[in-house]
């Protein structure tokens, strides 16, 4: 297929998406979803949703079965979220401001399922024609680009205008959404959303949505602290009585107390598939510990010298970036003293996958580009290499910034290259992307997963062509 066109990014200089000059027309619809090169560009972010789209042969003139969940199930997936506790503050943040508009306000889960919807009667009628109510699902793969999956995939603040959605049912509505993070997780736990008739809402509104969902994040940073300190409340007298360095955390890795240790904690890397069932594990921050379990979180007791741990890790290690998963990339190191695993947030993901790709290293200015097409954004760079030094350690290496010598690196992909990172726009992932859906690269150690499971996973491929080392 002829590669498809997209504009150049911009921004309404908060770093939120502009709103396009001329929207997408009919015919540029119809032209994108027969893989055909639009007359009119797109928005990037709405461009990489129609990729989706198409990909997943949607059909824009009907999607697919409309699915809603009944009132336990609602009700459940109210208190899983965690942002019931919020819904006052957003209520009062945007309701109010904006009660003379003809508005909807619409948060969900991190799936895309509607768990609020309040609006005036006349506009509850006609959402109720799209399925745009209380239970419905709205992930990009049932309804299209829209304001809730969309913004659930990518984790960024978007508006999508009227022609701008997928499926011609939704061309009568703009709407705007921003993420609301888990402060614990990092990861998206529900989406903010305002919509409304296509030619009534103003492009402001997104900066509203913005900071309702950054309000809602307060709240839930606020409660987590009080879960905290609940936990320090009952670690202190146990801690006064260690022998040794010991701390501990919430379920997450936060750390609620610690004694005995050479420096701060702020949070443990916990194995991304849990502890199973032996007492004693290598963390990547201390080496051997041995673990016990308490109510709401985890005793730690560093075994070994932490340093000395840190260190040998990098001896035979074996680095496995396992992007496989669209929502959840996760990074194993297998070998050298110990084996562990834990899940990445989508910046990190990035950014090893750059580093994977460019086994030379890259510089500071030179991951700037790949990520925001800036160079002269290193001190961005440089503070998220920061962080993954924290626990990396000797597997990172830097000037160039790169990963050791002796580390074997593996990259887990998606059969699909458009499903590699799909919620990223950085410049050097879509360059990527497009490299592999034309076969012209190969991966570390690539091996990739069918979409299948009862599909065969490719075997890894045993000298990897490397990406340009520029």
């Amino acid at each position: 297929m002829r590669k498809i066109a997209r504009s150049e990014r911009s921004d309404d200089g908060a770093g939120h998406p502009a709103v396009p000059v001329k929207p997408p027309t009919d015919e540029t619809l119809e032209q994108w979803a027969n893989g055909e090169r639009p007359t009119r560009p797109l928005r990037p972010e709405i461009g990489d949703s129609w990729e989706r789209m198409r990909r997943l042969g949607l059909d824009p003139g009907r999607g697919r079965d409309p699915q809603h969940l009944g009132p336990a199930e609602i009700e459940h997936r109210r208190r899983a979220s965690g942002l019931d506790q919020v819904m006052p503050a957003l209520r009062s943040t945007l309701l109010d401001p904006v009660c003379d508009l003809p508005l909807i306000l619409a948060v969900s889960d991190s799936a895309g399922t509607l768990l609020w919807h309040e609006s005036p009667p006349q506009l509850r009628r006609s959402a109720d024609l799209i399925g745009f109510m209380t239970g419905g699902h709205w992930a990009e793969e049932s309804v299209g680009t829209n304001g809730i999956g969309t913004v659930a995939r990518t984790g960024r603040p978007l508006r999508v205008q009227s022609t701008e959605h997928y499926l011609h049912n939704q061309h009568a509505w703009t709407c705007v959404g921003a993420p609301v993070r888990d402060p614990r997780t990092g990861r998206v736990t529900g989406v903010v959303d305002l919509s409304g008739p296509a030619r009534g809402v103003h492009p402001q509104l997104l900066s509203l949505a913005v900071t309702a969902a950054r309000l809602a994040e307060t709240e839930l940073r606020a409660a987590q602290l009080e879960s905290l300190h609940r936990l320090r409340m009952v670690a202190e007298p146990m801690l006064a009585q260690a022998s040794g360095p010991a701390l501990v955390v919430d379920r997450d890795g936060w750390t609620a107390a610690a004694t005995g240790l050479a420096g701060p904690i702020n949070r443990l890397r916990l194995p991304a598939d849990g502890w199973g069932s032996t007492s004693v594990h290598w963390l990547p921050s201390l080496g051997e510990c041995a673990v016990e379990p308490l109510a709401d979180g985890w005793l730690v007791r560093p075994l070994s010298d932490s340093a000395e741990a840190v260190s040998e890790q990098v001896l035979g290690a074996r680095l496995v970036l396992d992007l496989s998963s669209a929502d959840h990339p996760t990074i194993a190191v297998r070998g050298g003293v110990g084996n562990w695993s834990h899940p990445l947030s989508p910046r990190h993901a990035e950014l090893l996958l750059l580093l994977a790709t460019h086994q030379a290293g890259r510089t500071a200015a030179q991951l700037a580009e790949g990520l925001f097409g800036d160079p002269s954004r290193t001190v961005t760079v440089r503070a998220e290499l920061s962080r993954l030094r924290r626990y990396l350690g000797g597997l990172l290496e830097h000037r160039p910034y790169r990963f050791a010598e002796s580390v074997q690196v593996e990259v887990v992909r998606p059969y699909d290259a458009y499903q590699l990172l799909p919620a990223s726009s950085a410049p050097g992932i879509r360059r990527l992307r497009a490299l592999l859906d034309g076969g012209s690269v190969l991966l570390p150690g690539c091996r990739t997963v069918h979409p299948d499971p009862a599909e065969p996973v490719s075997p890894a491929i045993p000298g990897p062509r490397r990406l340009g080392s520029a």
